[in-house]
């Protein structure tokens, strides 16, 4: 592990997710905070929109063009989409050394017409598009240094992915009517989210929306598919909880001959054996976003049903952490060879 600090900036620092990086990364030990960027409140001290941040070391808020960008090894971008883009096109061949770990959807998608059809934008960068990683860490973590450019996964996304992975990779699950339903905090829409979510009583009923168009689909499907020659087939189905942040996937999957809930189960448990942060439950647990909010954890319960070869995986993270900023720390560390959980313990 190298003994020098890496000198970083934040865009979009006073977002749900860029505090929750701002947070983070205050207390972590190989970081050097330079810049907490945004294009409101400029001059504001950072405690001012997060109480837990404490820091008194930290910048005050300024636009990027306060940025010294030599000085810079890393850059976390928690913009809008379309935006991260555009700023990355700017630098990215100006400074050879910087690295960015972007939050928004712009370099998920491997296609910029799939991204334009979802996301209903023109792609300002699409020859960086070959430059960049998708990156679930647990998946990705030997590949991550070959890479400046790192698309930091969707959290409904991560939270199928990473039950959904081994299991497919392994041919233990058919991949015909894969069912899923994911239930998340608000705070995934970000500060805004009234704005997109306009029903009644919002915090107090749920909702479900996107059932049939929803942006990640796409996210989801083209990933998966890395994994099999056969064609992925599966609905999607997202439900708003009046809950601030977390997200509960459940996902139903109908098992090859000879395959049972215990061996998904097992199997499971062996891939993450050494994962700091995916945590199998004992066959057939009740599983909730408790044990995860506010840390980088992913939780996995393999359940029966009454019906033969049919079982449920339900998986839980928080949609700020696992499903976006922590994931962000993670895939930092694996780029310098920091320890998995540096910073996100």
């Amino acid at each position: 592990m190298s003994k020098k600090k890496i000198n970083i900036a934040i865009i979009g620092a006073t977002g749900f997710t860029g505090l929750d990086l701002v947070y983070l990364l205050s207390k972590h030990p190989k970081v050097n905070i330079c810049n907490l960027c945004a294009t409101k409140n400029l001059g504001k001290k950072i405690s001012f929109f997060d109480k837990r941040i404490k820091s008194k070391k930290l910048p005050k808020i300024s636009s990027i063009n306060k940025i010294i960008w030599e000085k810079l090894d890393l850059i976390f971008l928690s913009l809008p989409n379309g935006e991260a883009q555009k700023i990355i096109q700017n630098k990215y061949y100006k400074y050879n050394k910087i690295k960015f770990i972007d939050l928004s959807a712009d370099f998920r998608l491997n296609n910029a017409k799939i991204y334009k059809k979802n996301y209903n934008l023109v792609h300002k960068a699409k020859k960086l598009i070959k430059k960049s990683l998708y990156s679930i860490t647990e998946f990705e973590k030997n590949n991550l240094k070959k890479f400046r450019i790192i698309a930091n996964p969707g959290c409904y996304p991560t939270s199928i992915q990473v039950p959904l992975i081994p299991l497919i990779k392994k041919k233990l699950i058919k991949t015909n009517n894969i069912i899923i339903n994911s239930s998340s905090g608000y705070s995934g829409a970000g500060k805004n989210f009234q704005k997109k979510f306009t029903h009644k009583n919002l915090h107090s009923s749920i909702f479900a929306y996107g059932v049939k168009n929803h942006r990640h689909i796409a996210e989801i499907d083209q990933e998966l598919s890395k994994y099999t020659k056969n064609k992925i087939k599966f609905t999607f189905n997202p439900y708003l909880l009046p809950v601030f942040r977390g997200i509960l996937t459940a996902i139903h999957v109908d098992l090859k001959k000879n395959k049972s809930a215990q061996s998904i189960q097992s199997i499971l448990s062996k891939y993450y054996k050494k994962s700091k942060f995916i945590r199998l439950l004992k066959l057939n647990s009740p599983v909730g976003t408790g044990n995860v909010l506010n840390t980088n954890k992913c939780e996995i319960s393999v359940c029966n049903t009454r019906i033969k070869n049919k079982i449920i995986i339900f998986s839980a993270i928080d949609n700020l952490v696992k499903g976006a900023s922590g994931q962000a720390i993670q895939n930092m560390n694996a780029i310098y060879e920091f320890p998995d959980n540096l910073g996100l313990k």
